[in-house]
This record gives structure tokens, C-alpha cells and sequence, in this order.
């Protein structure tokens, strides 16, 4: 049996894929990942063992070119430019994943939805089973949260009814990416469909995230099979000079963006903050290149590091909010305060003030409002509750995820 995963996103988005594809060759399954082809992700995917098939293009460049093309756009401008977006990634992502998928019998696709959307025909021409996968429950239809907004598409003011918004969430998505996939459709001498978010997203999907962290509860808008998250074990050693860091004071604080470029003010606040209360600093340089920002001698840089070693270590973990930080934050037990920027982190950071493990500080953090965070991160109950939540995070995501594609894949695709 082979199985193609695909996801087009940041480490974020490959790592929980290598950690499944891990899981699935230990049952006998090839496995294949088709990811942005980066060094790093390469690098991660050769570690866990898992052939890479790289996607249309590399990540990081490409988001940051598409991050300042929106930036001086209006809102309609920054619609139209996801809906030119969209036709590409499509057309290219269909075009890498047709020779990725040879010979498999299934594909399940994570990341972003024109991505997903290529996945889901490339399926449908190989007779393939198909089923998509997300990491948060927020982007599931469901009567207890409401649609993802998107530019020039906002929520109308003053509904509060979330079965009609995800009814009007159906139109959006026809508006933003029905010409990329209808136009592929049309190449490909297939009829359009009238409804591209409910083809793209099928029924059921796999929600891999955690239970205790991030909750589905039952929707009658669409199934989701709910695995925990799939956490990819990480046995590195530290890079030089960490480990004498770490002996030679008290616990420090971690400070780290992952891929959200534009936090380098939010990792200078937080270094400010940490200092104020005579602590020290592990930083991760991430995409926003952060390091320390004088010579002292109280701050850290790392580059790529072994998070869930790491963050047993430290006295709680400043970050964007990312499902994969939040959950090895949470496994660790280590409190939290989260800067969220896009997406799901917002979710994450609401959560993890909800469960009492650490505090949401919004998405643009003054040193007051980080300094209240870190307070309440760094508070003897904070830290008390991170500990006890600490062990209801599931570790077995990724081998409850494979054994369920393991028995869809030997069914009939529909």
C-alpha cells in the first residue's frame, strides 16, 4: 500500500506530516510526503525517513514575496491577488502531485486550500481515495465557531448565527478560488463543480490536533476524526554552547516566531520584558532572523533546535501561537504567552489562556501588555496547571491517524 501526504505550508504544516509518515511505514506502508522543498524540510523528512516529493515551489521566498505584494494592496486588491494565487498553486501543485502520486492508492492533503484543492484532483483522475486534513478545529464548519474572514468577504457585522455564516463561507470560497479549481476542472475536460469548499473538503476529515488543547465538539455540518496531534519524536542533541547555557542559571525564557517574518519588534519587547525581571533568554532566529540585541551575556540564539527537549528546560515559552509550539510547549508543561499574528493562532492563544496555562497577549504586544503576559505565564499557578495539563496531551495522533488511513485506503473510493 502507498499513501501520499501533501501539505504546502511552513514547518508547521511538514513536521506533523513526517511524524504520520513515520507512523505509516511502521505498519508496512510506503509513505510519501509532498512539501515545499526547502532545505530544512528536506533535512526533516530524510530524519524521519520519509521519501519527499517536493511541491510546485519553495516556501519561505515565495511567502515573503506574497507577503509584500499584499501589503500596500486594498482589500479588494488583496482578494483578487488570492484568487491569482490560488490559479497557480493549483495548476502548478496539480501538475507536482500527478507525478508524486504514481502508483498510490490514496492521497490526504493538509495546508493551504488551493493546495488541498489540487490534491483533491489529483484523486479524483487516479481513482485515488482522498481526505483532508487540518490541525484546527476553527477551520471546520461546525455551529460552534465561525469561518476563517477574508479580504474584502467580512462577516457581516451583527450575525451571530454561525450555520449561516459557514452557508455564506460556502459563497466566499466559490468568490476566492471557484475560477483556479473550475479552471483546472476545465483543462482537465471535467464539468465545474457548484460548491468548491465542500469537494475540496470531503467528508469526514482528519482533525489532527489534540482533544484537551483544541475540542471538537460534535457538528452536523461536517464529520471530523479527531487523532490528537502528530508529534514527530526529536531525540537531537542541543547545538554547541546551549546545554552550558542552560547549567549556568536559572531556567531561561524561550522567545520564538517560527515563520511569522514581521515579529522582530515583538522579539525585541520580549527580550526587554525578560530582562526586567532578571531572567534570561533562549532565542529562536526563525524566519524573522531574531537574535540577541547587545553583546550581554543573558541571551541565547538558536537556530533549528530540539523543541521538546528544550522546553522541559525553560520557564515558559514566548511565541506566535502556532498549533505545532503550542502543543510541545503544552506536552513540556511549560507556561505560555502567545503573540498571535494569522490563521489558527489567535485559537491557540485563546485556548491556552482558557485552559489556564498562559496567557494571550494579541496580536500586536506593547512592553506593558508582554509584561502582563509574562507575569501571568511566569505566575506559581500558571506554572502548576501547565504541569497538570502537561499530562493529558496525547502523544499517539500520528499512530491513531495512520491505522485509520490504513483501513480507509483498503476500501473502495467513492
Amino acid at each position: 500500500m502507498r499513501i501520499l501526504l501533501s501539505t504546502y505550508g511552513s514547518r508547521g504544516d511538514v513536521e506533523p506530516l513526517a511524524a504520520l509518515g513515520a507512523a505509516l511505514q511502521a505498519h508496512g506502508v510506503e509513505a510519501k510526503v509532498s512539501a515545499p522543498g526547502d532545505a530544512e524540510f528536506a533535512a526533516l523528512l530524510a530524519r524521519a525517513g520519509v521519501t519527499m516529493a517536493p511541491a510546485f515551489a519553495p516556501v519561505r521566498e515565495w511567502a515573503k514575496e506574497m507577503i509584500n505584494r499584499s501589503r500596500s494592496a486594498s482589500p479588494e486588491g488583496r482578494a483578487r491577488l488570492i484568487a491569482a494565487q490560488a490559479a497557480e498553486i493549483v495548476a502548478r501543485q496539480y501538475e507536482a502531485l500527478s507525478a508524486a502520486a504514481e502508483g498510490c492508492d490514496a492521497v490526504v492533503a493538509f495546508g493551504l486550500f488551493p493546495s488541498c484543492a489540487a490534491a483533491r484532483l489529483v484523486a479524483e483522475q487516479h481513482g485515488m481515495r482522498y481526505m483532508l486534513g487540518t490541525f484546527c478545529p476553527v477551520w471546520l464548519p461546525s455551529p460552534h465557531n465561525r469561518p476563517h474572514e477574508y479580504p474584502s468577504h467580512p462577516l457581516p457585522p451583527g450575525v451571530t448565527d454561525n450555520r449561516l455564516l459557514w452557508e455564506m463561507d460556502i459563497r466566499t470560497k466559490n468568490a476566492l478560488f471557484g475560477e483556479a479549481v473550475n479552471g483546472q476542472r476545465a483543462s482537465l475536460g471535467l464539468l465545474p463543480v457548484e460548491n468548491v469548499r465542500d469537494y475540496v473538503y470531503g467528508n469526514p476529515v482528519l482533525l489532527a490536533c489534540d482533544p484537551t488543547l483544541g475540542p471538537w465538539p460534535d457538528s452536523d455540518l461536517i464529520d471530523a476524526v479527531q487523532t490528537g496531534a502528530f508529534i514527530l519524536p526529536d531525540e537531537r542533541p542541543f547545538p554547541d554552547g546551549l546545554e552550558a547555557f542552560l547549567d549556568a542559571g536559572p531556567p531561561p525564557v524561550y522567545v520564538g516566531f517560527g515563520s511569522i517574518s514581521v515579529a522582530r519588534e515583538a522579539g525585541f519587547t520580549a527580550i526587554e520584558a525578560i530582562r526586567a525581571r532578571g531572567l534570561r533568554a533562549v532565542i529562536a532566529r526563525g524566519w524573522a532572523e531574531l537574535g540577541p540585541v547587545d553583546d550581554r551575556d543573558d541571551c541565547f540564539a538558536v537556530g533549528e533546535v530540539n523543541q521538546q527537549a528544550l522546553f522541559g528546560r525553560v520557564a515558559a515559552v514566548i511565541h506566535h501561537g502556532g498549533a505545532g509550539t503550542t502543543v510541545a510547549a503544552a506536552r513540556a508543561g511549560a507556561p505560555q504567552a502567545i503573540v498571535p499574528q494569522i490563521g489558527d493562532q489567535p485559537y491557540w492563544a485563546r485556548r491556552v489562556a482558557e485552559l489556564g496555562i498562559g496567557a494571550n497577549d494579541g496580536a500586536v504586544p506593547s512592553a506593558e501588555s508582554l509584561s502582563a503576559a509574562l507575569d501571568v505565564a511566569l505566575a506559581p499557578e500558571t506554572s502548576t496547571r501547565a504541569a497538570a495539563v502537561a499530562g493529558k496531551i496525547r502523544a499517539d495522533g500520528a499512530e491513531v491517524a495512520a491505522r485509520l488511513l490504513i483501513e480507509l485506503a483498503g476500501q473502495p473510493s467513492r
